[in-house]
């Protein structure tokens, strides 16, 4: 059956022990708990899950996890590495994954026509329909509209995640996607009002790891043509954004996580006290939300 790509797409946290490895309980219950919110699926191994620290078999473990939510998983086979993505992309076929998404290479800077064999490429080894995913603040690398065009036209493109700040880059996506039958969807998980308004069909979301019910209702409100019904969570999302870069990301990921009650495991990367700090206020100022909105 056709996936529709719609809606809110929960881009994956992944909890890990101090020691590195993935805390398959927590995950598992996280995973439950996504599935009572209202999400439509699941990026799996994207820059929320934090790709980039994890080994290939923790990888598998956590796209065999996702797929057994049976919520439709979009696994990003990221790398700059192409045995790797290969691997990585064969591998979600086997798991049962809806599709694959891909960034580009990133910290060298790539020719648009090397991205698009590199796409390709990555395509071919998953035969899965293929995201490609835009967040050229991460990658060093921005995907221009020829290279989506030209990858359209050689394999099974069914969409374009767009991240970062070129926020209006959705509308030419957008425009590209009603000419070569993808979709497009957006990673500004705080404005989702606008992004749909230029066509965007939904949102992979790292706050969805948290407040995917809220997300949800934005959607459903603006979907319907209502959004005066989805007022107040929109203005909770505002709130919510406000607030939620008084850390970096992707640990301010986790500090929403944990001031809802959920398990974010430990920090990936080394964390001062400094930082330490800020976490735990970011914490409380979250959790003193959520209690007024009773979330919690």
């Amino acid at each position: 059956m056709a996936i529709k790509w719609e809606g809110i797409f929960c881009a994956l946290w992944t909890p890990m022990d101090r020691n590195g490895r993935l805390l398959s309980t927590e995950l598992k219950t996280h995973l439950e708990f996504l599935c009572s919110k209202g999400i439509q699926g699941i990026l799996a191994l994207g820059s929320t899950g934090e790709f980039l620290h994890l080994d290939l078999p923790a990888r598998k473990a956590i796209l065999q996890h996702a797929v057994s939510s049976k919520l439709p998983v979009l696994a990003n086979i990221s790398d700059i590495r192409p045995k790797m993505v290969a691997e990585l992309a064969q591998f979600a076929k086997w798991a049962g994954a809806a599709a694959v998404s891909i960034l580009p290479p990133y910290f060298y800077p790539v020719a648009q026509e090397d991205l698009v064999e590199f796409f390709v490429r990555a395509g071919e080894a998953a035969q899965l329909p293929l995201f490609l995913y835009n967040f050229p603040e991460r990658t060093g690398n921005r995907i221009t509209l020829e290279t989506v065009s030209a990858v359209a036209d050689r394999i099974d493109l069914v969409g374009v995640k767009q991240s970062g700040a070129e926020f209006d880059y959705h509308k030419a996506l957008v425009q590209l996607g009603r000419e070569k039958n993808f979709v497009v969807l957006t990673g500004s998980d705080t404005r989702i009002p606008e992004a749909m308004k230029m066509g965007v069909t939904g949102c992979v979301s790292g706050l969805s790891n948290a407040v995917a019910d809220v997300l949800a209702t934005i959607y459903a409100g603006v979907k319907a043509g209502t959004p005066e019904q989805a007022a107040t969570a929109i203005e909770q999302m505002r709130t919510i954004g406000a607030l939620v870069d008084q850390i970096e990301f992707p640990l301010n990921v986790a500090a929403i996580m944990q001031a809802r009650g959920l398990s974010p495991g430990h920090p990936k990367s080394i964390v001062s006290v400094a930082t330490q700090r800020r976490y735990q206020k970011l914490v409380e100022d979250f959790r003193s939300l959520f209690l007024e909105w009773k979330l919690i």
